[in-house]
């Protein structure tokens, strides 16, 4: 433990140029395009239903990749998975840009949206591998919070580059955040020490690597359990996503006024990311998961009580802090429960249920909304934090060495 714990938490080489800067280079593009998709879709001549479904190429590009992902990662390795989905990804940038139809500009988005999943899934793999366990989660923590910083920075990118240009240079601009983050992957060589290990265990590990159905057949009681709380925490994360516009909206604010709360949520959630790694590399995953989740159910339910703009600040705030305390959870949990033997495949199988509960908790809010009240629609997704929260309680001590000190401690990790 002395040993791994005194490792430098960032060595420069393997995990700040080898997957830091690369993720926030990455996620800038993809956050620069983000606000512009439905816009752009609609002066391609497409409808406004049909710019929706083109926007929602993203997410599903995501979850179909999200399994094939885990496949090619153990195919070919995390490094050149990330090398190969930067490349694609900057093709689907160019494709996006020069798309003659709504036909085509789908299928770009859909293919960057499969580039992200490769991309992210083989960081998050490779990260585990270099990063001592001591440390996983401050790392993991930095990883998400340099996504989101990206994501933050990329729509301003966006704005300034359409003021002086058009929409279209905006996905130029993503090829060459795309291409960067693809060279930086390629400079971060891996340092002597792990090429030495890797070349001792090549061998075993072609021997060993078992196959994808074996592994999801293995793992499937931790999957349906603790996969089960993964995809809760993506469903309130994913309808946290949507509930500042739609209760702006509601209460008849103005679009600056929902962007500057958004923005306001969005930059609290971004200051916490460090010290949430800290806490949960040093008390455990659970004095983390739980707060935050239940936080962010509690900060949820708030919203349909507010109807002014103050009172929304206030509690978009409050939802920025509990998701930020949250940072990194997720990806550090799924790091400690993964297989070493078998890490991309089981990867690439939470992802997806994550990325389901990503994608399910907004239609929870347009669910209420559809049936005339998108306050029950909001108070219903809030519910699903404190049940997150319980189920991390009693299933992730099972399954993790690193849940708490009382677990740490019974696996021999501290006195």
């Amino acid at each position: 433990m002395t040993k791994a714990a005194a490792q430098p938490t960032f060595p420069f080489r393997d995990v700040v140029l080898g997957a830091l800067i690369p993720a926030f280079i990455f996620s800038t593009g993809i956050g620069a395009m983000l606000p512009i998709i439905a816009p752009y879709s609609v002066e391609r001549g497409a409808s406004l239903a049909m710019a929706g479904v083109i926007a929602a190429m993203l997410p599903v590009g995501q979850i179909l990749a999200d399994l094939p992902a885990g496949q090619l990662a153990a195919k070919i390795g995390d490094r050149p998975a990330m090398l190969v989905a930067g490349s694609v990804a900057a093709l689907g940038f160019l494709a996006a840009a020069l798309a003659p139809s709504v036909i085509t500009l789908g299928a770009a988005v859909l293919l960057v949206g499969a580039s992200n999943a490769v991309f992210h899934l083989a960081r998050h793999s490779y990260l585990t591998e270099v990063t001592p366990a001591f440390h996983r989660a401050t790392v993991l923590s930095t990883l998400g919070g340099v996504h989101r910083i990206g994501q933050f920075v990329g729509p301003f990118l966006g704005a300034a580059v359409i003021y002086f240009f058009d929409m279209s240079t905006v996905f130029f601009i993503a090829v060459v955040t795309a291409l960067a983050a693809t060279v930086t992957v390629w400079l971060a060589r891996p340092t002597r020490k792990k090429k030495d290990d890797a070349a001792a265990t090549s061998v075993t590990e072609a021997l060993t690597k078992p196959r994808f159905w074996t592994v999801l057949n293995e793992q499937r009681r931790m999957l349906l359990t603790l996969g089960t709380v993964g995809m809760l925490v993506g469903a309130i994360r994913g309808a946290r996503q949507q509930v500042i516009p739609l209760w702006g909206e509601y209460i008849e604010l103005d679009p600056t006024t929902i962007s500057l709360l958004f923005g306001l949520a969005g930059g609290i959630d971004m200051l916490l990311f460090y010290p949430a790694g800290k806490v949960m590399d040093k008390l455990g995953r659970l004095w983390v998961g739980v707060p935050a989740m239940t936080m962010l159910g509690l900060a949820m339910a708030l919203f349909p009580v507010t109807s002014t703009a103050t009172g929304l600040a206030v509690v978009a705030m409050l939802l920025g802090f509990a998701n930020g305390c949250g940072s990194g959870i997720m990806m550090t949990i799924a790091s400690d429960i993964s297989p070493p033997q078998a890490r991309p495949q089981f990867l690439g199988a939470w992802r997806l249920l994550t990325d389901i509960g990503l994608g399910s908790g907004p239609l929870i809010l347009s669910a209420g909304a559809a049936l005339g009240s998108l306050a029950a629609g909001v108070w219903a997704a809030s519910f699903i934090g404190p049940l997150a929260a319980a189920g991390m309680q009693r299933w992730l001590p099972r399954y993790s060495d690193h849940a708490n000190r009382s677990t740490r401690r019974r696996a021999g990790l501290i006195d």
